[in-house]
């Protein structure tokens, strides 16, 4: 930088030969005394060092030489005043360059240095150069620094010390020095000053570590000029850094910023904000310098999925790793397309219920394809796949598919897929918009894996699917505060087929979601779920509109809380549709669910619709351990029959073997049949009889039978048919009548009156 060449700034002050009326006995002011016609001062046309100069005699104490032209003072300009002195004869003086500052009131600012460092001349005829630099910066080198109070100044020279003695003085020189201190002006070096060439064929890999060294060493940062710099190894920035040029690197190896980790950096370090964002991605996996990479508000465009294991070069990462603050969003492209195989295989449950065998066409089976085909559940996918063997591996069993069959097996194509990995824990993503556009699914979780998070973050029309879990890496799952927006919002609910997500593990946290006109919100095949404060609402503009499960749970034993949901147009599906043999034997079979605070709402809908179904795939099942308390159900345009009800499509349950069954302090609102247990009946007989029949008259759940009795409690006394008062009490028998939902009460005579009798449709423990 030169303000004399770039911004036309006059710097220098005129030389002695143009008029001594020019120069200064004082400080330079308007006003002060010059030298024009002096006695102690003569212009000297040819001396044999400077040529044209000024000889002085000194004759007061501090012996002043300023110029009256006015220098500008600008921030950042740095300027250096120099004059070559020499001594003619008598006492030898000391010289120093002097200034007077001044502001912009055109008062002189006291308080700043306005000399220089002084030089005594000590031999006759020698030429002795003396100079001081001015500017507001107070760096090391300035010798009056000013700040930023003074706007210009009147320079020149002092002769001090004793009087008597004669100097000759050149011309005095005044020039701007900042590009002196430039290097000391800016916070960063080039990689070119270390050897990068940037023309995309020589490797400057060690240009950059070098360039990077030589950063942290002196607390700066460096620069990416302008150029294509082929990387040919791993380079990591431990130096802040800044692309004004591109890298090319091969796939394999990492560009590590690691104090400047986030997609602008690798934007503008690759060019394009796709390729950044891999590049970004791939080093998230490796140092321990930063545990996020952050999109910086950014969106982000695919052209195609992103297989994140070959992204990142590895299959195995047990840390805490954090996608955040951004958007990426589908193409327009056809990366995105299904890819669907069909084959025939044999299912041999007894002998692995998670293997296929005899698998034809195995080889173009994708990993991560979801399976379709007779007697297969939802959500089953390919967890790996051997082609010698010709078997693969599924993640859930099937119900009902042993034998031979010909099976679907479609791969939909992911914004982010984590299939590649065979163990990936902890791995986050917040505050993220997955925009599939209708055009792809969002996020494929790895195999294997613990405590994968989703939180704060939109999933926004996936075509197919939202979160995929193709084996394990859903244990621990947390999905947090999260938008799930169908892109079947149109479609009425009965023809979707995009499901939020599905889980096969166990120990999902799934809560204060929002969720928004899917086929199913998720498909749950693990136990020990928390779900809680979501809402997911599947209901559509059709007129007695046809209803679908919310959420799905497909196991027997669950362990699981629902709790402060609000339910809307759609139901719980409890069923064993993932177990290879479907039938009770001796395993656990339906319970452990609680269901309680909840609000269920649904409009529209036919009198069918019930907000609860269980469905058994096999005989013999029964339900041990269900709470459903506290919970609202409301319906709008038209009541329906009942809550509950047992799909029987396939099997149906042991009734004689309900136990740990409590429908309790639930509301119920535009429901005609209140459901209930234990439920307490208030029986009047009014004609004299030995034998009482009580009705549960459809309170029980599910149609249940009345099979034990809590308590009887007569009211006012029975009496019989003579009016007596009778002190007597009944036994009780139960299950009786055509469907078992009735009691006996038995009395020792003929008797009428009113009792509270409360009756459960199962046995407590």
């Amino acid at each position: 930088m030169n303000k004399a060449i770039t911004d036309g700034l006059v710097l220098m002050p005129p030389p002695f030969s143009a008029g001594l009326n020019l120069w200064s006995r004082g400080d330079g002011v308007p006003g002060s005394a010059s030298y024009l016609g002096q006695s102690n001062v003569a212009l000297v046309p040819a001396d044999a060092d400077f040529g044209g100069c000024l000889e002085m005699q000194k004759t007061t104490t501090t012996q002043k030489l300023r110029s009256y032209a006015q220098t500008s003072i600008i921030p950042g300009l740095y300027l250096r005043v120099s004059a070559r002195v020499k001594a003619i004869s008598g006492n030898l003086p000391t010289v120093r360059i002097a200034g007077w500052a001044g502001s912009s009131t055109n008062a002189n600012v006291l308080n700043v240095p306005q000399i220089g460092p002084a030089v005594t001349l000590t031999t006759y005829g020698e030429v002795v150069t003396v100079s001081a630099i001015i500017a507001t910066g107070n760096r090391p080198g300035v010798n009056m620094a000013w700040g930023a109070t003074p706007v210009y100044g009147y320079f020149g020279l002092d002769l001090i010390g004793p009087n008597g003695g004669i100097v000759r003085i050149d011309d005095i020189v005044i020039e701007d020095i900042t590009s002196a201190f430039l290097r000391d002006l800016m916070d960063w070096v080039d990689v070119r000053d270390f050897g990068a060439r940037g023309n995309g064929i020589t490797n400057d890999a060690a240009a950059f570590d070098a360039a990077d060294t030589y950063a942290r060493l002196n607390e700066v940062s460096v620069l990416v000029s302008k150029g294509t710099y082929l990387l040919n190894t791993n380079v990591t920035f431990t130096a802040k850094v800044r692309f004004e040029g591109t890298v090319i690197m091969p796939p394999q190896f990492r560009l590590s910023c690691t104090r400047d980790y986030n997609l602008d950096t690798y934007q503008s370090a690759f060019g394009n904000e796709e390729a950044g964002f891999r590049r970004g991605l791939q080093v998230l996996f490796y140092f321990t310098d930063h545990a996020s990479f952050d999109l910086n508000g950014r969106r982000v465009l695919l052209s195609s999925p992103v297989d994140v294991a070959a992204v990142a070069g590895l299959t195995t990462l047990v840390q805490r790793r954090v996608l955040t603050n951004g958007q990426i969003e589908a193409d327009n492209s056809t990366a995105w397309a299904d890819e669907t195989t069909t084959s025939v295989a044999t299912y041999t449950p007894n002998s692995n219920a998670f293997r296929l065998t005899g698998v034809s066409n195995v080889a173009n089976i994708i990993v991560g394809s979801r399976m379709t085909g007779t007697g297969v559940g939802r959500e089953i996918y390919v967890t790996s796949k051997d082609v010698g063997a010709g078997t693969i591996m599924i993640s859930r069993p099937l119900w009902g598919a042993a034998g031979t069959r010909t099976y679907t097996f479609r791969r939909h194509k992911y914004l982010l897929d984590f299939s590649g990995f065979a163990n990936l824990g902890r791995f986050e993503i917040t505050d993220m918009e997955l925009q599939c556009g209708g055009r792809s699914s969002a996020v494929m979780l790895p195999p294997a894996g613990i405590g994968f998070r989703f939180a704060d973050c939109t999933f926004n029309r996936p075509k197919d699917r939202g979160i995929t879990s193709i084996g394990e890496g859903c244990q621990g799952l947390f999905v947090d505060q999260c938008q799930f927006l169908s892109n079947e919002q149109p479609i009425p609910a009965q023809n979707r087929t995009s499901i939020a997500m599905n889980v096969n593990s166990n120990d999902p946290k799934i809560r204060d979601n929002r969720v928004v006109r899917f086929a199913h919100f998720a498909i749950l095949a693990g136990s020990g779920n928390i779900i809680s404060g979501n809402h997911f609402f599947q209901g559509d503009d059709q007129t007695a509109g046809v209803r679908r499960a919310g959420i799905v749970f497909t196991s027997t034993n669950i362990k699981t809380l629902v709790i402060g949901n609000y339910i809307d147009n759609c139901f719980l599906e409890w069923c064993n549709e993932h177990d290879s043999a479907p039938g009770f034997s001796s395993e656990f079979s339906f319970g452990g669910l609680t269901v309680t605070g909840n609000i269920f709402t649904s409009t529209d809908t036919g009198t069918s619709f019930k907000y609860f179904i269980i469905t058994p795939y096999g005989p013999g099942h029964f339900i041990n351990g269900l709470a459903f308390t506290n919970n609202v159900f409301r319906t709008v345009a038209g009541n329906i029959d009942r809550i509950e009800a047992v799909d029987t499509t396939y099997s149906t349950l042991d009734f004689a073997r309900f136990r740990n069954i409590t429908f309790d302090g639930n509301a119920y609102n535009g429901v005609n049949q209140i459901t209930q247990s234990p439920v307490t009946i208030q029986h009047d007989q009014n004609t004299a009889s030995s034998t009482w029949v009580v009705d549960t008259a459809g309170y029980l759940p599910f149609g249940g039978r009345a099979r034990s009795v809590a308590s009887v409690v007569v009211e006012n006394g029975v009496r019989t048919a003579a009016n007596a008062l009778d002190y007597s009490n009944p036994f009780v028998e139960t299950e009786i009548g055509p469907n078992q939902r009735q009691i006996n009460l038995r009395w020792p005579q003929a008797l009428r009156g009113r009792v509270h009798a409360t009756i459960r449709c199962d046995t407590p423990n």
